[in-house]
């Protein structure tokens, strides 16, 4: 049974806001009809949180099954809710750890994307949804990136970020280093690329490093990869979007898996 929201949820809900209250609770939100109906039963819902117009007009029974659920009047919700056109439901998630060893002896020919200080919300959450779309095994993303929980990174994945695993704050070195214990081929995708991707092997388990947008990846983390590879750009343009970049680069490792 629904109950009526306290002071005390809806101060929680807006501090979730600030990263560091999500990572010293564990928790995110999730806003939106399609996007709360999107989480697995794997994720666990620490709680919802409806707006009165909502909860009128729709049936909280599969809510009610899974977790507490809050109610407020549509004035709070607004104040609570992080966007400006409100869907008037949220769901409060504990956020999910992944075995990084596991994640990678577990594929045979695994896909996976690591990035290094990526800082473009829209470019993360983007490079996400495209991995979800093509089957990748798993995203790791560097210290120094944005956070996988801010609100603008997680309404890009579009509710990707509950179907692909994805570890945070690794150490890139010690990252690459253990993909490369397993004998993990690992391209960096760089303007000083020797081949192109179509060159390149990828019915083998891969792995793709992305750079930062602005300086493109460390000196120091592109020597330890295996390949440099750099995308055929017959125009004028410098260089290509990083999240465009990682969809060419994982398309084509679904092209030659086809």
């Amino acid at each position: 049974m629904a109950h009526y929201g306290t002071n005390k949820i809806s101060k929680q809900i807006k501090s979730l806001k600030e990263r560091k209250h999500r990572d010293e609770t564990g928790l995110f939100v999730s806003e939106g009809l399609r996007f709360v109906n999107e989480i697995p039963k794997d994720f666990e819902v620490e709680y919802y949180a409806f707006s009165e117009s909502f909860s009128k007009d729709n049936s909280l029974d599969i809510y009610e099954k899974r977790a507490e659920c809050y109610i407020f009047d549509d004035k709070t919700f607004k104040d609570i809710s992080d966007t400006n056109n409100p869907q008037g439901i949220i769901a409060v998630c504990r956020k999910k750890l992944f075995d990084i060893k596991k994640l990678i002896e577990e594929n045979d020919k695994g896909l996976y994307i690591i990035t290094e200080e990526l800082n473009d919300p829209g470019n993360l959450g983007t490079i996400i949804r495209t991995a979800d779309a093509c089957g990748a095994d798993g995203v790791f993303l560097s210290k120094g990136s944005v956070d996988l929980y801010n609100s603008k990174v997680l309404r890009s994945t579009m509710g990707s970020v509950f179907h692909v695993p994805i570890i945070t704050d690794i150490d890139i070195k010690q990252c690459v280093e253990m993909f490369k214990q397993n004998r993990i081929t690992l391209y960096a995708a760089h303007l000083k690329g020797v081949k192109t991707p179509y060159e390149c092997d990828l019915k083998q388990t891969a792995a793709f490093v992305i750079g930062n947008e602005a300086r493109g990846l460390s000196e120091e983390t592109a020597k330890m990869c295996d390949t440099l590879i750099k995308i055929p750009m017959p125009g004028k343009a410098e260089s290509l979007n990083a999240s465009v970049a990682a969809a060419v680069l994982m398309y084509e490792a679904v092209r030659q898996r086809l």
